[in-house]
């Protein structure tokens, strides 16, 4: 069952949130290149307003949006309006049944860092069909010298971009206050951690490490590969 704490966080995220540019939406693009420009069905994993899901559905016959906050998932609602193949629902991913071989794409934008990762990617590797493909991004703990680096460096170019996209330096106070209010709830494995696991979970899956603390993760499920049973999903480590 999902911590309603992060639920109560989420729904009060959604009243603030906005749609234009943010450290998440930077990289949307990117994702989007590890596509094809055509596909069948999509799911997005923690849609949140429907940013990313709404980018999918202009390359997709249909698109599902998941996401624990019924805010996020009115406010996606609100602002798919023209995009008639998205479908949303409110859905603790947690304890929701993917369907086998069900997409052509999965998605997920800054949710697995509040998810099981190794128990997710193994249900997400049963719903991908022979040759769909995975696409994520989340964020990471900074660990070592190399890290603290990277977050350093990361500071002028974060303040660089929102300047420049937003015209602002700092969210309005309502968002800051909201966004502080979840931080604590919020946990991120190392990069040495998300390696581990995806090297037990998705051999070859391609993991980047990026500027703005976040690292990517692409991985295409090979065509010849038969789905497990279901039992290997627990089978994996955090």
């Amino acid at each position: 069952m999902a911590d309603e704490s992060i639920r109560t966080d989420f729904d009060r995220i959604a009243r603030v949130a906005h749609e234009g540019w943010d450290h998440n939406s930077h990289y949307h693009r990117t994702l989007l290149a590890e596509l094809p420009p055509r596909l069948g069905a999509a799911l997005d994993i923690g849609c949140g307003t429907g940013a990313f899901t709404r980018l999918l559905a202009q390359r997709t016959d249909h698109v599902l949006g998941l996401d624990l906050s019924p805010g996020m998932i009115e406010q996606a609602w609100i602002r798919s309006a023209g995009y008639p193949n998205i479908d949303y629902q409110v859905v603790d991913v947690n304890e929701w049944q993917f369907p086998a071989e069900g997409y052509d794409c999965i998605a997920s934008i800054a949710t697995f860092h509040h998810l099981p990762l190794a128990q997710t990617l193994a249900r997400i590797r049963r719903a991908l069909r022979p040759g769909g493909t995975l696409v994520a991004l989340d964020l990471y703990q900074l660990r070592g010298p190399g890290d603290m680096l990277l977050g350093l460096a990361s500071l002028p170019v974060s303040l660089a971009l929102k300047l420049l996209r937003t015209g602002r330096l700092r969210e309005p106070a309502e968002a800051r206050a909201a966004w502080a209010a979840h931080a604590p709830h919020d946990a991120y494995l190392t990069m040495a951690e998300v390696l581990r696991v995806c090297a037990a979970v998705l051999p070859g899956a391609e993991l980047r490490q990026l500027l703005l603390l976040r690292y990517s993760l692409v991985w295409r499920k090979p065509l010849s590969e038969l789905n497990a049973p279901d039992s290997e999903a627990s089978a994996f480590p955090r």
